[in-house]
């Protein structure tokens, strides 16, 4: 029988491997280059000289299967001389060595322990939840023996990964590239290396703070007196471990580790983020000890009250200065409600370094520890909203070397919009795209660095102020107002974008205005009639006689990654009748409106007729597109819990009306232009408007394509509303409207319900929030129809390719005739000579597409499209970068 393989792997990760049981000749050698990985003599290596190499042996361990298998293992700093044509390892080379097992018992254990999977470990620490990687151990031995080898086969079984360092230089080399979390050193014998020595060395290092240590040492004989622990323990020892080479011993001693002092640490470490975020949360924050002694104040703080932390850390607060400005028992009132265990909150008045005083709104939230005895107390502090504090606030910028004026407004805003909305505060499934979160710019947050004075946001900010001094029962009674306020329409803000992004503000102007509202007595009329006759419309389908072809691609139409442009192909520019009736079909809006299939069919003719094939973008595929997004949106199961039928069958109608007879230009160009729609709809949801009407006009036009004819009144004008309502929602100047009272009304009680049943273990995934709530199921029906509108972003690559193509040569049309007829250009950016579409497709995505879509995600559950959203940013970033102003790159086209 041959031999293993001899493996060395060099410092610089290069491995060599020679088949023994051959001659030694170089060309028996073969080199494999560092970061690959290859098939070698039936073994899989990866060529990584830092990662572990126990599933390796593991193979061959189950390879021997018998007694004499081969054992195994990595090895630092062992100096020895190499065979022919293999590398000569230096001090502190990895090493694979393979050597034969002394007993049959052994060899059986070795393959069990071997075929142990390294696995990671969940770990809790209050409401955090953490992965613990696999343990990384780190044996320092300066020869091979029982006890290192009962060692490395204990981290076998228990499926740590193990390094073994000869030399106190190779351990440190190692530990500072691996950082391990435990660390055993030989301290039986002196001769080799002083242990004590290596241990202060790698306590010098800062990895070495989370890590345990533990010192072997020889038996006491039955003479010797126990010896004491404590010179281990001040050389930076954490246990002692009495010599003990059996496998088991070790075992237990390692695992008690991991699940003690090594979670311990982990969890420890963990605490690195949360200071990280008080570190970087805006509200000043301080804790201190059950007796009042400072603890931790967070930048914030020193910010707000002037001091420096080594000011105030160790101090009492009785040592710091009162403002005289509360009134005299307000401290007693507070000191007895901590004391009970009980949250309190209200305004305080505290006195800054520079001795003026500042009214606070505060939270004192008393944490309970061991033995259940309050053990800290946390303090948050807000700015109440006053002149003097403004003025404060003003100068604490100063003080702190605070230069931008800018950064001083928005600070003071932020601490008056208490309740205001802020769709940052959603938490969104997109974990699937990080970078996404990363790089994003949200919307509400650059919506309150323009001017924004909306009549509601002043309404809630003297309901915030009037909250800070109000008893418990007026301040309840307040929040119910805020709560009725949420679900009227008064949230439409007034935009006075400052934006120094073109693209930007050119979307801003174009999408979110009616218009400079010019009129230049050029009237504006649309390229085609806008009542159609149907004497030129083929005979209606049946069901059964869709080519193959077409059936085929609808087989697929459930799917988020449908392709619409290769039906739109197929069905020669008429999609919209195919996708139609195979959609309204699964959904059974014929057997709900009491209509014949064919009198549907006749319907969605019209319908698609009424369309402009001329346009690059709104066409009858634009509207395809929308019913199918509609469609998946409407098989989630919390959106489908939340609707009735007939909020599906309006939503499908909807989708399929709400760009019919589309001019192919914006509503600013027809009021600009002065329009005859313009003029009949005051220039408000002008194309928005003419989209309901036209489609109620030409379904009433005949009663062969009447759908609606056979429902009762009541249903109909039900009906009727939720259509206008959703086609409506799609007008873009009310856009940030809509998506914040989703936000307040949807999405932040489902969190608070979630947070609240999460500990009773309840599945909330699905539940319900519309039913019963006729406004909840109004907002949800709009946000999922203008969701669907712009959808394209978080379509397949190759699609939003498309769509932003056709797009931008709509807009690009639209800024040619507004220069030939002498208009205001609405959206300069949009000139076909010197246009960035990435540039444009970026900034649509950032104001307007991200943070709807997370506040669509967290409710419906939508990871792939989030998915699709961050991958096509990518795009439109890759390409802006490297200056390509098309929809890709030149070698790409």
């Amino acid at each position: 029988m041959g031999c293993a393989p001899s493996i060395h792997v060099s410092q610089s990760g290069v491995i060599y491997c020679r088949d023994s049981d051959e001659s030694n000749s170089p060309h028996q050698t073969t080199t494999l280059s560092q970061g690959t990985a290859t098939t070698l003599h039936g073994l899989f290596i990866k060529t990584d000289a830092a990662d572990a190499i126990p599933s390796v042996l593991a193979y061959q361990s189950r390879q021997a299967g018998a007694p004499g298998a081969r054992r195994e293992r990595r090895e630092l700093g062992s100096g020895s001389s190499s065979s022919a044509g293999t590398a000569s390892s230096a001090p502190t080379t990895c090493r694979l060595r393979t050597h034969y097992c002394c007993s049959s018992a052994e060899a059986e254990t070795q393959t069990s322990y071997t075929s142990v999977k390294v696995s990671t470990a969940e770990v809790r620490i209050g409401p955090m939840r953490l992965t613990q990687d696999p343990i990384q151990v780190l044996l320092i031995f300066a020869k091979e023996d029982s006890q290192s080898d009962g060692f490395w086969w204990a981290c076998d079984r228990a499926g740590y990964r193990c390094n073994i360092a000869r030399t106190p230089e190779s351990a440190l080399e190692c530990f500072l590239d691996k950082h391990h979390e435990i660390i055993v050193i030989d301290h039986r014998q002196d001769q080799h290396f002083d242990a004590e020595a290596v241990c202060r060395s790698i306590r010098a290092t800062n990895p070495s703070e989370h890590t345990v240590i533990l010192a072997v040492v020889s038996h006491i004989s039955g003479e010797r007196e126990e010896t004491s622990v404590l010179p281990l323990l001040h050389a930076g020892f954490n246990r002692r471990f009495m010599e003990n080479s059996s496998i088991t011993a070790c075992y237990n001693e390692l695992i008690q580790i991991e699940h003690g002092e090594v979670r311990s640490q982990f969890k420890l470490r963990a605490c690195n983020s949360i200071f990280t975020a008080l570190d970087h949360c805006h509200e000043a924050i301080e804790i201190t000890s059950d007796d009042h002694v400072i603890q931790y104040v967070n930048p914030a703080f020193e910010r707000m009250m002037g001091y420096h932390k080594g000011e105030l850390i160790g101090k009492e607060l009785t040592e710091l200065p009162k403002s005289d400005k509360n009134r005299a028992d307000l401290l007693d009132t507070i000191n007895t409600c901590i004391k009970k265990g009980k949250e309190w909150q209200g305004v305080y008045y505290a006195r800054r370094k520079s001795g003026d005083s500042v009214q606070q709104h505060v939270k004192i939230t008393p944490v309970i520890g061991q033995g259940g005895k309050i053990r800290h107390f946390v303090s948050l502090k807000k700015l109440c909203c006053t002149a003097d504090n403004n003025k404060q606030i003003h100068k604490i910028h100063r003080d702190s070397g605070d230069k931008s004026q800018t950064e001083s407004h928005s600070f003071r805003y932020k601490n008056r919009r208490k309740e205001s909305i802020d769709v940052k505060s959603i938490t969104s499934r997109s974990s699937d795209a990080p970078s996404l979160q990363n790089r994003r710019y949200p919307s509400m947050a650059r919506i309150h660095s323009m001017t924004i004075e909306a009549p509601i946001t002043k309404v809630i900010n003297i309901i915030n102020a009037a909250q800070e001094n109000s008893p418990v029962t007026v301040a309840e009674a307040l929040d119910r107002v805020l709560e009725i306020l949420r679900t009227t329409e008064l949230y439409s803000p007034q935009l006075g974008t400052k934006d120094e992004d073109p693209h930007t503000s050119d979307l801003v102007g174009g999408l979110m205005t009616d218009g400079l509202r010019r009129l230049s007595g050029n009237e504006y009329v649309f390229s085609k009639n806008m009542h159609h006759s149907h004497s030129h419309l083929s005979l209606p389908i049946t069901i059964n006689d869709v080519p193959p072809c077409i059936a085929q691609l609808l087989d697929n139409e459930e799917s988020w990654d449908f392709n619409i442009f290769e039906l739109e192909a197929v069905t020669h520019k008429r999609p919209l009748v195919y996708l139609g009736l195979k959609v309204f079909a699964r959904f059974g809006v014929c057997e709900f409106l009491n209509c014949s299939e064919a009198t549907l069919r006749a319907w969605l003719q019209v319908i698609e007729a009424n369309y402009h094939s001329s346009n690059s973008y709104h066409n009858s595929t634009h509207a395809a597109d929308v019913l199918h997004a509609t469609a998946f949106f409407l098989g989630k199961e919390r959106v489908k819990g939340s609707l009735d039928h007939l909020d599906e069958v309006a939503a499908l109608i909807a989708a399929t009306v709400h760009d019919v007879d589309h001019p192919g230009r914006t509503n600013s160009f027809l009021c600009n232009a002065g329009s005859e729609l313009a003029v009949l709809y005051n220039d408000t949801a002008v194309l928005e408007s003419h989209h309901t009407a036209l489609a109620f006009q030409l379904t009433a036009k005949d009663n062969k394509c009447n759908i609606f004819k056979n429902i009762d009144r009541t249903h109909y004008r039900t009906l009727r509303q939720a259509i206008i309502d959703m086609v409506l929602a799609t007008e873009m100047t009310k856009h940030f409207e809509h998506v914040n009272k989703f936000v307040n009304s949807i999405n932040k009680p489902m969190a608070a319900e979630e947070t609240n049943s999460h500990g009773e273990g309840s599945d909330c995934e699905c539940n319900p929030i519309g039913k019963n709530f006729p406004e909840n199921q109004i907002l949800i029906k709009r946000m999922m129809i203008k969701c669907a509108d712009v959808a394209n972003p978080c379509r397949p690559l190759e699609m939003c390719i498309e769509w932003a193509g056709r797009i931008s040569e709509e807009y690009f049309a639209q800024t040619d005739e507004e220069k030939r007829q002498g208009l205001p250009v609405v959206m300069p950016v949009f000139d076909r000579n010197t246009c960035s579409i990435p540039k444009s497709q970026i900034s649509f995505i950032d104001y307007f597409i991200t943070d709807m879509f997370d506040a669509w995600d967290a409710f419906a559950h939508l990871p792939a499209l989030m998915q699709h959203l961050a991958d096509n940013y990518k795009h439109w970033k890759m390409l802006d970068e490297l200056k390509c102003k098309s929809l890709r790159l030149p070698s790409d086209s």
